[in-house]
């Protein structure tokens, strides 16, 4: 019977010394991931609106995460107040012309915190610096300007549809004019007389050309244009043969 009771006294001091040990890692590793055993400072940064940010959330800076949101706090009614704590070794690697913006982490995801890198020739944050914000952008903005696009569409959609449909059936000043069969015809008689007028204009140049007082203008004229064509020819046969000389060499 003794030995019994020692089994067990033995069986239950192991169990709660594995208990014990499990609940330290599982701190360890919730302590770490939270960079709850790291060196921090503070940076402030203030927005409208936080778009759903909480306190605990994850702080990000070139896409590692570099520390946690401590507090959220309303100043006012245009202002709230997000205290961040951040490991104090990428502190050298936020300047003071860093930005802070709200994002989410994947599509669905949880909100974060994001930090941009700033320009390299402004100093190193203080502990306790307030830096500049971008303000999110809602998703409920987003569809409010996608669904006013799709509205705006569809107004015009139907417009469209109505005037082709007005066109259709002749009503309208474009529907007469593209519907009335005298409109047609006397269009088709301009083509007609541009097309006689463009024969006329290439006989005429035909005549001026034959005729003697005007010969000797179009003949220098022909002569000009052989001579630019020879010393074109004569260009890219001395280029021709230069490349060839340098390819030799």
């Amino acid at each position: 019977m003794k030995t019994d009771n020692n089994s067990y006294k033995i069986k239950l001091g192991i169990f709660v010394t594995l208990g014990i040990l499990i609940l330290f890692i599982i701190i360890f590793f919730i302590g770490n991931n939270q960079n709850l055993f790291s060196t921090k400072f503070k940076v402030y940064t203030n927005f409208r609106n936080v778009s759903g940010l909480q306190v605990g959330g994850q702080v990000r800076f070139s896409g590692i995460s570099v520390g946690t949101i401590e507090n959220i706090q309303i100043v006012n009614d245009s202002t709230v107040n997000v205290m961040v704590m951040i490991n104090k070794d990428v502190k050298k690697f936020i300047k003071k012309d860093s930005k802070a913006s709200i994002t989410s982490e994947g599509v669905i995801g949880d909100k974060i915190l994001m930090i941009s890198q700033g320009s390299s020739k402004t100093g190193e944050v203080k502990d306790g610096t307030t830096i500049q914000s971008f303000e999110p952008v809602e998703f409920t903005d987003i569809l409010s300007s996608i669904k006013v696009s799709a509205e705006n569409a569809e107004v015009i959609t139907d417009e469209l549809a109505s005037m082709l449909i007005d066109i259709n059936n002749g009503e309208g000043t474009l529907g007469a004019l593209l519907n009335d069969e005298g409109v047609a015809k006397d269009l088709e008689k301009t083509l007609e007389n541009l097309r006689k007028g463009s024969k006329g204009l290439e006989q005429n140049m035909e005549a001026a050309k034959n005729n003697f007082l005007l010969r000797g203008y179009f003949r220098k004229k022909e002569r000009e244009k052989e001579k630019a064509k020879e010393e074109a020819e004569k260009e890219a046969k001395n280029k021709a043969e230069e490349e060839a000389g340098n390819k030799v060499k």
